[in-house]
């Protein structure tokens, strides 16, 4: 039997992406957020305008979508109450949060370099995504920070693990276990129930630069 709620929020489970950008001064930002998806080459990210992830990203246009495995979560823990920003707003002060200019060093990370961007990638995570932005929405509610940023993907680093055996672009689904954020609770994969029929909406992908 169904019943009507009111949820505070609606997270279903969504992958959890530590993006990484560029400060003014030309160092690193790293952030975790868990309010991401993909259609075809392109990816939506949710986020609060008052982010220095955002103005990083308004500023400088480019980003790396770092994909967790599940068991980097420790790591993505670490980055859960830091912010980039000085002074620390107040509402995220009053959450807990402070301010940490270095967050790969105190998450255990390290900065690779990319290839197509400036902002580096995050060498412990298995998949890494170069993107471009391509326009930032506000959302339709006049309470809400939250914009929603598309980004272009221009280049996919893999793992070679995670490839399936005698392929080069196809990733193998039984071996990718991502880092979820199921209603504000971190979870990794179940098993395989069985291959889907469901065929994606966006028809065929775009080129991507290899």
């Amino acid at each position: 039997m169904h019943k009507i709620i009111e949820p505070k929020i609606l997270y279903f489970g969504t992958p959890v992406v530590l993006i990484s950008t560029l400060n003014e001064d030309g160092t690193p930002n790293l952030a975790p957020i868990s309010s991401a998806w993909w259609l075809g080459q392109s990816c939506m990210l949710g986020m609060s305008k008052f982010s220095k992830t955002v103005q990083n990203l308004e500023r400088e246009r480019e980003c790396v979508l770092n994909l967790p495995s599940a068991d980097l979560v420790r790591a993505v823990d670490q980055l859960a109450l830091l912010t980039g920003k000085t002074p620390v707003p107040k509402y995220k002060e009053k959450m807990g949060y402070r301010y940490e200019p270095n967050k790969f060093e105190i998450a255990g990370l390290h900065q690779i370099h990319s290839t197509l961007i400036k902002p580096p990638r995050v060498a412990e995570c298995p998949v890494q995504l170069e993107a471009v932005v391509e326009c930032v929405n506000p959302i339709h509610d006049p309470n809400s920070s939250l914009v929603a940023i598309e980004v272009s993907i221009q280049r996919v680093h893999v793992e070679d693990y995670l490839l399936v055996e005698g392929e080069k672009n196809y990733i193998d689904p039984e071996k990718w276990n991502p880092l979820i954020m199921n209603f504000c609770e971190f979870f990794g994969l179940s098993s395989k129930l069985h291959p889907s029929k469901l065929v994606p909406a966006f028809g065929l992908p775009q080129k991507i630069v290899t």
